[in-house]
């Protein structure tokens, strides 16, 4: 078998397949891919630590970084720049034809909503069209029991219900990560009891992997509600607590990429993708111990079943997968370019990105 051997099917299992033949280019003639400031952790990991030349300290920097990659774009922290770093961030976007994507730390309390909306004001003058939010982290590590977590999904809502007044006055559309804390029932839950046009999903294409997810199920689900997606391609390994859930390069991993953009694509002609493919080791997903099912219920034993039927069938042997930590910094940094510039070849040619 080739490089591409699996993907998800449409039913839960995981089938053989080939490299996939290149999504039409009159299905958006301007897409391109962009990169998300996560993709680029090593870099300003080793920036700040003096191994390499500082290129990713503004706004600014990331786009011109990220263009000589051949990127279209960029998911970052705008913050609140001053009114000519402002003009120059829309300038050099207008001038190359490219977009940006900011982030934002959602309100806890009442008196954190004029920071957040200055936040989102200044993303708007810099010419952002939607502003990615996370909510949480990975529940079945950062809670020990069923109400410490519906503690936090509280805290959650709240964050929520404060952001929604402030997107809406702002006009301002927030695209919330599927970010290993709410499975599709819950995320879903919420935007309807929001009900808000300033309000949706950034479709990650593997994090739900880890809450036994089908990623064509998820981006099924959240296409109706989709602002933004993030880009990845995963392997999976069994290990003796469940399974190791890795990035890996675009279009040689498990998931039918060409298949989710189309999905995304036929709902929101004009979503921006980023790339935030991570260099690293991978993730450990325990879910055959207690405490990783401590956060859970009502989740249907097939989930599990599937995906220890998929990993058992199709896993890669562990040693073939990404062993990052044991480089040294400056070489890592090297390894992540080369990966990010596979990642774009891969999506020019293959899925119109």
């Amino acid at each position: 078998m080739n490089r591409r051997q699996f993907l998800y099917s449409s039913v839960g299992g995981l089938a053989a397949t080939t490299l996939p033949t290149s999504i039409s280019k009159a299905a958006s003639p301007t897409a391109k891919l962009g990169i998300a400031d996560f993709a680029l952790a090593i870099r300003r990991r080793a920036e700040r630590a003096g191994i390499v030349p500082k290129r990713l300290g503004s706004p600014l920097d990331y786009l011109k970084y990220c263009q000589a990659m051949g990127a279209g774009g960029v998911q970052c922290n705008i913050g609140q720049p001053d009114e000519s770093d402002i003009r120059k961030i829309r300038s050099y976007l207008e001038s190359n034809n490219m977009f940006i994507v900011g982030t934002a730390r959602l309100p806890r309390e009442a008196s954190d909503a004029e920071r957040f909306g200055a936040t989102l004001y200044a993303a708007k003058r810099a010419g952002a069209k939607v502003v990615r939010v996370a909510i949480g982290g990975r529940r079945y590590e950062d809670y020990d029991t069923l109400e410490q977590y519906k503690a936090f999904a509280r805290r959650a809502w709240k964050s929520l219900q404060l952001a929604e007044p402030v997107a809406a006055q702002h006009e301002m559309p927030l695209a919330i990560e599927n970010h290993k804390d709410f499975r599709i029932e819950q995320m879903l839950t919420m935007l309807k009891q929001l009900d808000s046009a300033y309000v949706g999903v950034c479709v990650d294409t593997n994090n739900s992997a880890a809450l036994l997810e089908d990623p064509l199920e998820v981006a099924k689900a959240y296409a109706p509600w989709a602002f933004s997606v993030h880009l990845k391609d995963m392997a999976l390994c069994e290990y003796e607590d469940g399974f190791l859930l890795a990035d890996i390069p675009l279009g040689e991993g498990m998931i039918d990429l060409g298949e989710i953009v189309r999905i995304l694509r036929r709902a929101k002609p004009d979503i921006s993708f980023n790339l935030e493919m991570s260099t690293r080791d991978p993730l450990k997903v325990p879910c055959l111990t207690e405490k990783y099912w401590a956060t859970f219920e009502n989740v249907p034993a097939s989930d599990l079943a599937r995906f220890l039927r998929s990993v058992r069938r199709y896993g890669r042997p562990r040693e073939t997968l990404l062993s990052v930590s044991p480089l040294p910094l400056a070489e890592q940094v090297k390894l992540e370019e080369e990966i990010n510039r596979k990642c774009l070849a891969y999506a020019a040619k293959y899925l119109n990105l």
